[in-house]
């Protein structure tokens, strides 16, 4: 039988959803630790759009992650990956380093959350269930990604990988990450990997 385009999406949806508890056995959530900085293009975004970082969130357990959900955060890391087109923040606006909402189409790693995070708000997740988060790719590189925070484990969201995978699935070392009670916020990951804490300030 052939199947549409709009079936095998659907599919695939299931597939991953049908996995999510044994990414979650065999990986937990992120254990974080004390207050750190805020990345510089962060802090520089909160002033100019500081109601971005008085979101608070009480201390409750993350976000029941349903089919519906989980269809959700697909719909949208797909098509903002896809709608969305690389560019650097000196090609962009002349600097190095502006987190911004990509509005004109173009962004680099942090436009990408950024934008990931207000979509899925709009779709009902709680702010302190979507962080930015900040890691070390194995070359070395700073790299920015979207953490949803579930009820079945910690998934990624990120701009180099079309997949949603487990947190525990990824290559990255974690770093530091938004607070899950205050936007503005910014605490260390415990991951086990002291030497690179020290990471993008």
């Amino acid at each position: 039988m052939k199947m549409t385009w709009g079936k095998l999406f659907f599919l695939a949806i299931a597939m991953q959803f049908a996995g999510l508890g044994a990414a979650q056995a065999a990986g937990v959530s992120m254990q974080t630790g004390s207050r750190t900085t805020q990345p510089v293009g962060h802090y520089e975004f909160c002033r100019r759009l500081p109601q971005e970082c008085r979101q608070v969130t009480p201390k409750q357990p993350p976000v029941e992650l349903t089919r519906q959900l989980w269809a959700t955060v697909i719909e949208v890391n797909n098509s903002v990956n896809t709608r969305i087109k690389p560019r650097t923040d000196m090609e962009n606006y002349g600097v190095d380093e502006y987190w911004a909402y990509p509005d004109n189409g173009y962004g680099d790693c942090e436009d990408y959350v950024l934008e990931k995070r207000r979509e899925l708000m709009k779709a009902g997740v709680p702010a302190g269930d979507l962080l930015v988060t900040v890691v070390r790719q194995p070359n070395g590189d700073g790299h920015a990604v979207l953490t949803v925070r579930t009820s079945l484990g910690e998934y990624i969201l990120d701009n180099l990988e079309a997949r949603v995978l487990a947190w525990t699935d990824t290559p990255y070392t974690y770093l530091k990450r938004q607070s899950e009670t205050n936007s503005g916020v910014w605490v260390t990951i415990n991951n086990g990997r002291a030497d690179a804490v020290a990471s993008v300030r």
